[in-house]
């Protein structure tokens, strides 16, 4: 069997070495480990192989402390020690923007660490197989590891077993949701609740008054009973209240972080016209509007909207407006209403905004602000922004979830 050096790591579960000049992909490796390897499958460019024996373990190589791994597919790399998840996240993002864009990125600490490696999540969702099983898929699987608590979730978060067992074979996932006070349990059902399902679901609520609420979910299609809102301080002193269902960074302490660097990056003064593309419920326009800056949120989820309104309109940030609108539409829109905000932030999904660059850049902002959970992605987009006049001024990373290679990045681009 061939033996390889593993060199780097990749945004994924792989480490990443080289046999006779070509890359091989080693799932569960580590920078730094010398693998035995079987050669499982040829691409154009590269091999994919699984590690047969580890001839000599990498220094940042740890046993996982998760009883759950590694079968369980939820944390791909928890057998890395975290301050060296961290310094690996950091050579990533610089390796993949100054290729992509010929820049000059440090990597030298560009990656803020988490202030803890566990217990960190605020939510998480969780599998149900048959009889009530909870768990989350096995790694490159659909079957379910059964477990019995989280190690990445934040220690209050429950099990909710006695839901998952009352809805039965009707529901597919349970989300837990919590703030610092209560508990909510939303159940993605495979169709619409009929009233047994709610009865289930009220008596689950009546029996535990933990829960504060229970969401019923199928498509658009939502029920609610009891409170379902949690508490969200999205900085001190601002706080927000959110349906459970809807997204909301499960990592509070590092959004906090990233709320306060996108600030300082946006460079809102008093009357700062400033747009906020795929808003949510208000994760970066409500900090804006405290510091006085005119708002307009734009998301297509019109949920996310409604709870963005009226949480300004709860803490009184008059100029604060929100669209519940595509957000390449609304680019167009404003710029043929003339509309010139001098500060652009979007935070789009992991497939980007490829189709904003075009329509923001002819808003011509000063500042941009892009928020981005892809490197690869953000890298294309940011392309395009240099190709029409901007530059990029600052990039940071945020280590939203420890002991997987996911990770947030916020760049400034400033128009020169």
């Amino acid at each position: 069997m061939p033996e390889i050096e593993i060199s780097a790591m990749t945004f994924g579960p792989f480490g990443l070495g080289h046999q006779d000049g070509k890359a091989v992909m080693v799932p569960n490796a580590v920078a730094g480990d010398r693998l035995e390897v079987t050669i499982e499958a040829e691409r154009r460019d590269y091999s994919l192989a699984r590690i047969r024996e580890i001839v000599r373990p990498s220094p940042e190589r740890r046993t996982a402390p998760c009883p759950y791994l590694p079968r369980c597919g939820g944390c791909d790399w928890q057998h890395i020690e975290y301050a060296a998840q961290v310094r690996f996240k950091s050579e990533m993002i610089a390796r993949e923007l100054n290729h992509a864009l010929d820049a000059a990125i440090d990597p030298d600490a560009l990656v803020t660490p988490a202030p803890a490696e566990f217990g960190y999540r605020s939510r998480i969702r969780l599998k149900v197989g048959p009889k009530g099983v909870l768990g989350f898929h096995e790694a490159n699987s659909n079957a379910i590891v059964q477990i019995d608590s989280c190690m990445v979730a934040e220690p209050e978060i429950r099990m909710p077993l006695h839901l998952a067992r009352s809805l039965g074979k009707h529901v597919e996932e349970i989300e837990v949701v919590r703030d610092d006070a209560r508990e909510v349990q939303v159940a993605y059902l495979k169709k619409p609740a009929d009233a047994e399902d709610l009865r289930r679901a009220r008596n689950v609520l009546e029996a535990d008054r933990s829960i504060a609420g229970i969401v019923l979910r199928s498509g658009a299609r939502r029920d609610t009973i009891g409170e379902t809102a949690v508490s969200i301080e999205l900085e001190h002193g601002l706080i927000i209240e959110v349906d459970a269902d809807l997204f909301s960074q499960v990592n509070r302490a590092q959004n906090q972080k990233l709320v306060a660097t996108v600030m300082a990056m946006a460079e809102i003064h008093e009357a700062t016209p400033l747009l906020d593309l795929y808003c949510g419920a208000g994760n970066f326009s409500l900090p804006a509007a405290r510091r006085g800056a005119r708002v307009t949120g734009v998301d297509a989820e019109a949920g996310a909207v409604a709870a963005a309104s009226s949480n300004a309109a709860r803490l009184g940030f008059k100029d604060a407006q929100f669209v519940a609108m595509k957000a390449s539409e609304t680019a167009e829109f404003l710029h043929r209403a003339r509309y010139r905000p001098e500060v652009v932030i979007l935070d789009p999904p992991r497939t980007g905004a490829l189709d904003l660059m075009a329509p923001i850049v002819k808003l011509k902002p000063r500042v941009m602000v892009y928020v981005s959970c892809d490197v690869t992605t953000l890298a294309r987009d940011l392309r395009h922004l240099l190709r029409a006049g901007y530059k990029i001024s600052s990039v940071r990373g945020f280590d939203f979830f420890p002991n997987t290679h996911h990770v947030e990045i916020a760049a400034q681009v400033l128009l020169t």
